[in-house]
């Protein structure tokens, strides 16, 4: 292979870099190097930028790089103490930063033996002498770059790359694997720091001549209009950023039902052609001139390369190491595998040694900075030991199965990868956010970033509860003894991660003994706002808090908690918090800390639900069309040709308004209920059902007109409540699931306590149904019901609340559906 050592950049007179507010030429960016290089002073070696992503950065690189000097890029993100350490190792004579940077490094000079010069990008003058034709390589093993690692197993080292190394990798892109030419458009979005999009979306696309696309932000509004605004032909991301993306994608296209046939079509035939027909207008979304989706820094799920490539995108995907300058294989275009990631890159070698992938070539570095040992360590007679464990298949690509340090070995000797554990149970549970699973004392655990948008939709108040006997066991059920999770954390932080996503695994004991810690060694605030939320929220808990305990994750609040506590706040200090607001301040330390803040006044006020119940409110109430009686008698006979129905109790039901509370063994409850009413009791009896099952907007128009209520459980909890109180007053019967959600295994599952308090507080009864047979004729994950089934509704005595608080009357209906529930599933 035929290296150009002779230039890294040029005037191709055309776009270099285009900025939200403005398009930079080569020329001009040739002009704004000379003029950093100009404020550079004597003959340094190296030069460290600290900074965001911005044309300064750019232009500093190829500055420090056309006064023959070594760059060391760090992530601006850094704490003082992380670029302490790198500039105490590195010592740089030179150092540039934005504004936004600038304290953090005098903290850090501060600190230093030595005096580098800082140069801010803000207050630099407008220098612009006259710009180079080129910038050449001024020796092709000089240091070019000296890159820190991202530090996933300990403290960072620095990465030695020659202008060799990189022009390797370059030169594969631009002529090997034709990635790169003169007319592609490049998205500049990750972080320039890592080796990775350095190369990707800077060194590579400025050598070759084609325009780079700066987005302002990581915001998915800036990428898309990124995208759609530069008509962007190559995305380069992490595993992650595709994730995010084909969540959104795939959750919209499963949410409607002829786009979702459309995707199965397109998955059968696997045509890109035909792909980019059906999907238009998700290409269109993306700028619709997307040639490649590259990507890198980890792993990709095999499922979201399939989705991709479902879709019609190209992906193309790369595998490497900051070692490695930084690609090891690649994705030819158009011969994507899903799973691997490609063959090697030309003029590199491969071998898989005990399971490790050893890469040897001229893109392997120079060594460490200052740790021969460290260097001897993975550098042995000019091959790489990546620590990364795999297989090639017969047509040379490269798998990757796990990383070789991250292996858990138990004390029996069984070797367990982690990553596949992690990837099944993500897989398994739309409930999980993210995972990390890690050894300690022999035994699994995970920790658990919880999905809360998806739990608080299913109304799971009980999250360990549903993770512990939902999710794990589950999981634990489908693995052999060696791979089940025996513990567990749930978190709302981010699992600790670099920049690029890869999984901090060394930092989990840590971050689960600092969880389980917490309750133990917090100190509790001694503000009067704190002590009284404290006393308020421990009522609604029954157990003692801790100013760190998440709302939901920790104390269990469920939906008529956050508007007990709502509403108590309102009452207490004067201070309305919208429900769809009140997870914006986790926990009762940073809930206080804002009330503190925004507090009218303090008052202290009982809270009580029938300030709530007979609040005089403007609300809509949902509508009885005749065809509610009409649709009654259909379903009945429907339902009667298909199943074997049986109803007993019926003449229990009062002629006053009550609430009817059925348990919940399958989608045809409501229908199985209903279609044992009389007409006249039909059309005096209203549903409540979750927003989620109502969302298209006929439907809920439909709904409207049919008695239903519909409960909005991630906002409007408070109004559907009251709307149900007007209906119970008018003269209306209610039907409430008291569960919530569906049995999982044909059991009671906890009672909410919405009945008890609309029953306690209006004065109705409620008459118990016990639905018996739905879960056996249509379990929990089951499309088509068992047709025949013997299906049984009894109607029990009404339970008149005078007698009995909320936990009382939830109770004795709970006990009274329970006597005459059948166990068999």
């Amino acid at each position: 292979m035929t290296i150009d050592y002779a230039m890294l950049l040029t005037d191709h007179h055309k776009a270099a870099v285009i900025l939200p507010d403005q398009t930079i030429s080569y020329a001009q960016l040739l002009t704004a190097i000379a003029g950093l290089a100009d404020a550079i002073t004597g003959n340094p070696g190296r030069v460290l930028i600290f900074s965001e992503n911005r044309l300064e950065w750019i232009a500093a690189f190829y500055a420090a790089w056309m006064k023959r000097c070594t760059v060391v890029p760090v992530d601006y993100l850094s704490t003082q103490d992380e670029l302490e350490y790198i500039a105490r190792d590195c010592q740089p004579e030179v150092i540039f930063c934005s504004a936004k940077c600038k304290d953090t490094v005098n903290q850090v000079l501060a600190q230093l033996d030595d005096s580098p010069q800082l140069l801010i990008f803000e207050e630099l003058d407008q220098h612009l002498p006259a710009p180079p034709e080129t910038i050449e390589v001024p020796d092709p093993d000089h240091t070019a770059l000296l890159i820190y690692t991202s530090g996933t197993t300990g403290a960072p080292k620095g990465v030695m790359l020659s202008f060799t190394n990189i022009l390797v990798n370059i030169d594969a892109v631009t002529k090997g694997i034709p990635i790169y030419n003169r007319e592609e458009r490049v998205l500049m979005l990750l972080p320039l720091h890592h080796i990775f999009p350095l190369l990707g979306t800077m060194v590579a696309p400025l050598y070759i001549g084609a325009t780079i696309a700066l987005c302002p932000t990581l915001q998915s509004e800036d990428i898309v209009q990124t995208l759609q605004k530069n008509r962007i032909t190559v995305l380069i991301g992490v595993p992650r950023l595709y994730k995010l993306i084909s969540t959104a994608i795939m959750g919209r296209i499963q949410s409607n039902k002829i786009a979702a046939l459309m995707y199965k079509l397109a998955d059968k035939v696997q045509s890109q052609s035909l792909s980019k027909l059906l999907f238009g207008s998700v290409h269109k979304k993306f700028g619709g001139h997307l040639k490649f989706l590259v990507c890198g820094g980890a792993a990709l799920d095999p499922a979201i390369g399939q989705q991709f490539t479902t879709l019609g995108f190209e992906v193309l995907e790369g595998y490497g190491m900051t070692e490695a300058a930084p690609m090891i294989t690649f994705t030819r275009p158009g011969k994507l595998k899903i799973g691997s990631a490609g063959t090697n890159l030309p003029g590199t070698e491969i071998a898989i040694r005990d399971g490790e992938i050893l890469a040897k070539g001229k893109n392997i570095m120079q060594g460490y900075w200052k740790n021969p040992e460290a260097t001897a360590e993975v550098l042995e007679d000019g091959w790489l030991h990546t620590g990364d464990v795999g297989h090639l298949d017969d047509q040379g690509r490269l798998f990757i199965t796990g990383r070789k340090k991250e292996i858990l070995v138990l004390s029996s000797g069984k070797n367990i990868n982690p990553v596949l554990l992690e990837d099944k149970l993500e897989t398994m549970s739309q409930a999980i956010t993210e995972v990390g699973i890690f050894l300690k004392n022999d035994i699994l655990q995970a920790i658990i970033r919880p999905n809360l948008a998806m739990i608080r939709e299913k109304g799971i108040t009980d999250i360990e509860g549903y993770f512990r006997n939902q999710v794990l066991d589950q999981f634990n059920q489908s693995v052999s003894p060696a791979y089940k999770i025996m513990q567990f954390t749930l978190v709302d932080d981010e699992l600790p991660r670099t920049r690029l996503s890869k999984l901090k695994r060394f930092l989990l004991p840590q971050m689960a003994q600092q969880k389980s810690q917490k309750k133990k060694s917090t100190k509790q605030p001694k503000d009067k706002e704190y002590t009284i939320l404290k006393q308020y929220i421990e009522s609604l808990t029954a157990h003692p808090i801790h100013p760190d305990d998440h709302l939901e994750i920790d104390l269990a609040l469920d939906s008529l908690d956050k508007i007990s506590l709502l509403v108590f706040i309102k009452n207490t200090f004067g201070l309305e918090i919208a429900e769809s607001e009140l997870m914006q301040h986790q926990t009762p330390a940073g809930l206080s800390a804002y009330v503190k803040e925004n507090k009218e006044r303090i008052s202290v006020e009982v809270f009580n639900w029938e300030q709530i119940i007979k609040e005089k409110v403007d609300l809509p109430l949902p509508r009885t069309w005749a065809t509610t009686v009409l649709l009654k008698n259909l379903s009945k006979a429907l339902l009667s040709l298909y199943f074997s129905i049986r109803t007993e109790g019926r003449e229990h039901l009062p002629d006053t308004p009550c609430i009817i509370a059925p348990n919940h063994q399958s989608f045809f409850d409501g229908l199985f209920v209903a279609s044992s009413l009389s007409n006249t009791l039909m059309k005096k009896t209203y549903f409540y059902a979750k927003e989620k099952h109502l969302r298209n907007n006929w439907v809920r128009k439909f709904a409207d007109r049919h008695n239903v209520i519909v409960m909005d459980i991630q906002s409007d909890v408070k109004a559907s409540i009251q709307k149900t109180a007007a209906l119970l007053k008018s003269g209306k019967n209610i039907m409430i699931f008291p569960e919530g959600t569906r049995t999982k295994d044909g059991g009671l599952g906890d009672f909410k306590k919405t009945f008890a308090i609309l029953s306690k507080e209006l004065n109705v009864p409620v008459v118990p149904v016990t639905i018996n047979g739905a879960f056996a004729a249509l379990p929990s994950g089951s499309i088509m019901p068992k047709p025949f089934s013997k299906i049984s509704v009894n109607f029990q005595q009404p339970i008149y609340p005078e007698k009995h608080t909320y936990e009382s009357l939830k109770e004795q209906v709970y006990k009274k559906i329970q006597s005459c529930l059948h166990h068999s599933k």
